[in-house]
């Protein structure tokens, strides 16, 4: 596969309208390849919902920008080549997850409530850790959908409704024909219909960004490529991104963007409010406190990657108003050396599960919470520890494991006093 073509006069142009344009015999130094880290991530990590390839891509893609000559539209180029650096990697992840152990899914970026930039923390020097903002479209419920997609069909996907290319111009990034794009992105809708629809009719046409994310709760395998798609081989064509028409024709009304809503703050707002409530529910650790906040089909699931012990992890989805309020209250009536930290989990309002300093500390995993019309429609918790270590220490969870079978162990509390719990509920058989 060559590298793009930025000599390209739309390339250009739009490097100039954003100030990206550079001399021709130019090379980006330091500063410049980091103010393009942000966007290369953005890219990736939508792509493959994982932040160590994301990073790898990353990487590569900004290597190849440094050792470019000529290159006019840093942007453009940046895209382009990590779009399709992110595509072969997909297509081989895609073979490693159907032989995951468990449902999939992806590595939760992490920031504080109070930020709207969360960012995967501890996760490289500081000259590395600027990731890109975190939309809603970054979603753990929303990138769980977008693995029921092709990679071609994801990149058109995101290239066009997400990011706001022109069909033209993700057809140029991808290497295909622009009829393929717009037949490819078509298809990508299509699909994450069906899934959303599959979810539940309860959310009804809810997007990503309005705060109340699709109702998709249930773990979703990723689909076969079809082979010969139309779309699927590399084919060696510039890019020209310019991000003028955002519309799927000329003169169409800019489609918009996931995130970017007028709906969007008073949506949190009633997501932080049931998080609250939900913290409540845990301290009374009650189980007519926790149907409440849940929706009558809502769906737990975990993801352990059959690397954590026995007994701390969920071993299928547990489905149902009643089941998973009875599950989350026999867990926190447990007690055990656990904590909350409220914070942000792709985008959406979500818990940490802390460890006690009594077991070493560290980070047990992450909640990430999906809601719709007010209730909580899906918990998804990630406790795989490969999955968390851009996160920062980790916790020792055979020692924990060890703590709960103790003879020692402290006996159940209830009331005010009751710990607040972690992200592996008692074992689901």
């Amino acid at each position: 596969m060559t590298e793009p073509d930025t000599s390209h006069p739309g390339g250009a142009q739009a490097g100039a309208e954003h100030g990206g344009a550079l001399p021709h015999d130019t090379r980006l130094d330091g500063a410049a390849l980091d103010r393009l880290r942000p966007l290369a991530f953005s890219v990736a990590y939508r792509m493959l919902g994982s932040v160590a390839e994301a990073e790898d891509v990353v990487q590569e893609a900004l290597t190849r920008l440094s050792q470019a000559d000529g290159v006019r539209n840093p942007d453009a180029f940046v895209t382009t080549v990590t779009t399709r650096i992110a595509i072969d990697v997909l297509r081989s992840a895609r073979v490693r997850r159907e032989s995951y152990v468990g449902d999939w899914f992806p590595e939760p970026l992490v920031g504080p409530v109070t930020s709207n930039q969360p960012v995967a923390m501890a996760a490289m020097p500081p000259d590395a850790a600027a990731h890109a903002e975190l939309a809603d479209d970054l979603s753990t419920a929303f990138l769980v959908l977008l693995e029921t997609l092709t990679p071609t069909e994801r990149a058109a996907f995101l290239l066009h409704d997400v990011l706001g290319f022109p069909h033209s111009d993700a057809a140029e990034v991808i290497g295909t024909s622009e009829v393929a794009a717009r037949q490819l992105a078509s298809r990508a809708r299509r699909r994450i219909a069906r899934q959303r629809g599959a979810g539940a009719g309860r959310a009804g046409s809810a997007e990503p960004g309005s705060g109340e994310a699709p109702a998709s709760a249930a773990p979703v395998r990723s689909e076969g490529r079809s082979s010969g798609q139309q779309g699927d081989r590399p084919r060696d064509r510039p890019p020209v991104p310019t991000g003028e028409q955002q519309g799927d024709r000329p003169g169409e009304r800019p489609r918009e963007q996931p995130g970017r809503r007028p709906g969007d703050r008073s949506g949190r707002a009633r997501a932080d409010e049931l998080v609250t409530r939900f913290l409540a529910a845990c301290e009374e650790g009650a189980v007519d406190s926790f149907l409440e906040l849940l929706a009558e089909d809502v769906v737990m699931a975990g993801d352990g990657g059959g690397n954590v012990p026995k007994g701390m992890s969920i071993a299928r989805p547990v489905t149902g108003q009643v089941a998973v309020a009875r599950l989350l209250a026999t867990f926190v009536r447990r007690g055990g050396p656990f904590s909350f930290e409220r914070a942000l989990v792709g985008g959406e309002p979500g818990l940490l599960i802390l460890a006690d300093e009594s077991v070493g500390g560290g980070l047990i995993g992450t909640w990430a919470f999906e809601v719709a019309e007010g209730k909580l429609v899906g918990i998804r918790g990630v406790i795989n520890p490969d999955k968390l270590r851009h996160l920062g220490p980790l916790a020792d969870l055979p020692r924990i494991q060890r703590w709960l079978r103790g003879p020692g162990r402290r006996p159940p509390r209830r009331g005010a006093d009751a710990p607040r719990g972690a992200d592996a509920p008692p074992p689901a058989s």
